[in-house]
């Protein structure tokens, strides 16, 4: 696949990417490449993203979860491959992330992953999350402030699906795409 638009040069990243608060190694990411020709766009995009997965209060395998099934049901190979390697550093386990891909018919997810997967569901329909998967999620995320993190997350990341397959950004050199298995939904457009 190759970008719409074109990537900053890497010598030019340093300043940018310090200057939108991220680590150094960033300076190296696809993402941050193309989102640096608009600094102001960069430091908004990564602020919020960085947030979201550094500052945030809901359990990881919830957001990572959600992530996945976004990153799966859109068609995200960006999305779907950076994310199942901050999986795999969570230690959540691949056969629940592999769930994802059609979580309704796996009996390994708990309860509060499968609500969360179908308020996910809900919302990539173009629907708002029913009364009754809410009051499911207000079981198992019982803090206000994590439902309002959740709802955020999955606007969040399926903004970033959107921004990474219509700018049509590539993954890294040497990255191999949808593991483990390379299986994709039929949804890809890589």
């Amino acid at each position: 696949m190759t970008e719409r638009v074109s990537m900053v040069a890497a010598g030019q990243m340093p300043p940018l990417i310090e200057g939108a608060g991220l680590p150094p190694a960033a300076a190296t990411r696809t993402v941050y490449r193309v989102l640096a020709n608009n600094p102001t766009v960069l430091n908004v995009v990564s602020a919020q993203i960085q947030t979201l997965i550094r500052n945030n209060s809901l359990p990881h395998r919830l957001r990572e979860l959600t992530i996945m099934r976004i990153g799966w049901v859109t068609g995200s190979v960006y999305e779907w491959t950076s994310h199942w390697r901050i999986c795999m550093e969570l230690g959540i386990p691949p056969e629940d992330v592999l769930a994802v891909r059609d979580w309704r018919a796996c009996e390994r997810l708990s309860a509060a992953d499968r609500v969360v997967l179908r308020a996910t569901d809900e919302t990539l329909a173009g629907k708002t999350i029913s009364d009754e998967t809410w009051a499911e999620i207000t079981r198992h995320v019982t803090i206000p402030g994590q439902q309002v993190e959740l709802v955020v997350d999955i606007a969040n990341w399926v903004f970033a699906s959107i921004l990474l397959r219509n700018l049509k950004i590539p993954l890294e050199d040497g990255i191999m795409p949808w593991p483990p298995d390379g299986a994709r939904p039929a949804s890809a457009d890589d």
